[in-house]
C-alpha cells in the first residue's frame, strides 16, 4: 500500500508558526457561532481546518478564490499588495486543544477547502445564526457606530404609524437579548409615548 504524500507540512514540528498566506493558500477565518454552522453544514466537504485558542476556524482556500467575498463575520486573508499576512499554523500533529491545533486535521485527503462550496456554507450559516442580511452600513444601537454587518435584533412595530427595525454590531447583537441598556431605552420610549400602564 502506498502512502499518498502530503501537498503541503506545516515546516515547524513544536510550536504554532505564523506563516505568511497567499502563498501555497488563502486561509477563511470564521467566527465561532458561524464557523461551527458552516464546519457541519460542510461535513465531508471540508478540507483542513484549523482552530485558533479563542476559537474562530480557519480554511485554507486556494489562493485568490475568496477575495471578493462579504460575509459577516467572515475574513478572508491574503496577500495585500501592500503588507504580508500571516496565521498561525499549528505543528501537524496538534491535533486537540487547547490552544491552536488542528480542528480537521491536514491530510493528503484533507488539504484545501474548494472555496465555492464553502461560500455556500458560510452564506447559510451567516444567515441561521444572524438573521437576514440587511442592505448597506446600519448603525449600531448599542455602541452607536456605524457597521458594515448589522445584525437585526429587533423590529419594533409603531401602533398606527410606522415602526423601526433597530440593528447591532456583530460583537452586541450577541449580548442582545441580555441588555439591560436596550431595555431601558425601550421602556423611556414607551413611557414618552404615553403608552406605559
Amino acid at each position: 500500500m502506498t502512502t499518498k504524500p502530503l501537498p503541503w507540512t506545516p515546516p515547524n514540528t513544536e510550536d504554532v508558526e505564523a506563516l505568511p498566506v497567499g502563498t501555497s493558500w488563502d486561509a477563511v477565518r470564521a467566527a465561532p457561532t458561524v464557523g461551527e454552522r458552516a464546519l457541519e453544514l460542510l461535513g465531508e466537504q471540508t478540507g483542513a481546518v484549523i482552530q485558533d485558542k479563542h476559537g474562530p476556524l480557519y480554511w485554507l482556500v486556494a489562493v485568490g478564490t475568496a477575495t471578493s467575498w462579504h460575509l459577516r463575520q467572515v475574513r478572508v486573508l491574503t496577500e495585500l499588495t501592500d503588507e504580508r499576512t500571516y496565521l498561525g499554523v499549528p505543528p501537524i500533529s496538534r491535533t486537540e486543544g487547547p490552544g491552536t491545533h488542528w480542528r480537521v486535521p491536514l491530510s493528503a485527503d484533507r488539504y484545501l477547502t474548494d472555496a465555492f462550496t464553502l461560500w455556500g456554507a458560510l452564506a447559510e450559516a451567516d444567515r441561521a445564526e444572524l438573521g437576514p442580511v440587511p442592505l448597506g452600513r446600519q448603525t449600531c444601537y448599542r455602541c452607536e457606530l456605524p457597521t458594515d454587518e448589522p445584525v437585526i435584533v429587533d423590529v419594533q412595530h409603531g401602533g398606527s404609524g410606522a415602526g423601526r427595525t433597530v440593528y447591532a454590531c456583530p460583537r452586541h447583537a450577541r449580548t442582545c437579548q441580555q441588555d439591560s441598556v436596550a431595555e431601558a431605552a425601550a421602556m423611556r420610549s414607551v413611557r414618552e409615548q404615553g403608552h406605559a400602564r
